[in-house]
């Protein structure tokens, strides 16, 4: 039982979750509306995302594990504490990727061929080559980091060159630079350890916030102007606008002070945020089109 949660523990079940709220938010901001609702497809697109998903993330731990040792955030996870070996670990994400990408093929072509092309990302360039040299490696990792949401969109509505999807795809890759950054700030010390070249430990915690700045602008910005982009109603106005300010705000007061608070505070609302502005028009969309039935019929 011990070496089953190891392998449970071994996918960033965390990860996994936000992983799949977005790919979720994704499906239903592309799903045709007036169409019933095909539970069978829902499932095996959420199967086959947990898959790759997991699978992506445990090759991860697989590829690093001699890095994670080095650093007391993850000395305990299961490889380098023994309860997991490497062999293990490399056989179980390789399968779980294949799975998941045979089920995508079969729910969509093309968020088969995006599933491919994120895995290859994040585990050939950016663990193995962009993380361990390039101080701004987290701007390379945040392509692989967008697809969930594009992959939920495509899973339902395969023709993704339209302004829903761009807005899905730059939002998820803009947030994860302040998001990143905020984590390594507080954990810089560890990636040191590691030998990663994280831009707190290369240039500050100062220059790190500025360049989070250029991010959190253009990635608030374009929350605020999402009705351009996607339908929006009641959840915009009434989630989206407040959370949109209260990041503008906590991101200052994490600015000003290094208390850890303000850290917890900023990393807490910026990661609330994502699922705000992607569910927002997800969920308004469903509820426009429901009022508009109910007011004037089919």
């Amino acid at each position: 039982m011990k070496n089953y949660k190891a392998y449970y523990v071994l996918t960033k079940p965390g990860i996994v979750k936000l992983v799949l709220m977005t790919g979720l938010a994704g499906y239903f901001l592309g799903y045709p509306l007036g169409t019933s609702l095909d539970i069978f497809h829902l499932l095996s697109f959420f199967i086959g995302l947990a898959c790759i998903s997991a699978g992506s993330l445990a090759l991860n731990q697989a590829q690093e594990w001699r890095e994670d040792a080095k650093m007391p955030r993850t000395e305990n996870r299961p490889i380098p504490s023994g309860v997991v070996s490497p062999r293990g670990a490399f056989i179980f994400s390789f399968a779980l990727c294949v799975l998941g990408l045979a089920i995508l093929y079969y729910v969509q072509p093309i968020s088969a061929a995006i599933g491919f092309f994120t895995i290859l990302h994040y585990n050939l360039l950016y663990t193995a080559v962009f993380k361990k040299n390039v101080v701004f490696a987290a701007v390379l990792g945040a392509v692989p980091g967008a697809a969930p949401g594009l992959l939920g969109y495509s899973a339902i509505h395969p023709h993704i060159l339209n302004s829903e999807a761009v807005y899905i795809f730059l939002l998820m890759f803009l947030w994860q630079m302040p998001h990143f950054w905020a984590l390594a700030i507080r954990y810089k010390e560890d990636y040191k350890k590691g030998g990663f070249p994280v831009l707190p430990s290369q240039l500050g915690d100062k220059r790190t916030q500025v360049h989070m700045g250029l991010y959190m602008v253009p990635y608030i910005v374009l929350a605020l102007t999402s009705p351009w982009f996607v339908q929006i109603h009641y959840f915009y106005y009434c989630f989206g606008i407040p959370v949109a300010l209260i990041c503008i705000y906590e991101f200052a007061r994490f600015c000003k002070s290094s208390d850890n608070k303000a850290w917890l505070r900023f990393f807490i609302w910026i990661n609330i945020s994502i699922l705000v502005f992607i569910f927002s028009p997800a969920l308004d969309r469903w509820i426009f089109y429901y009022e508009k039935i109910g007011r004037y019929g089919n």
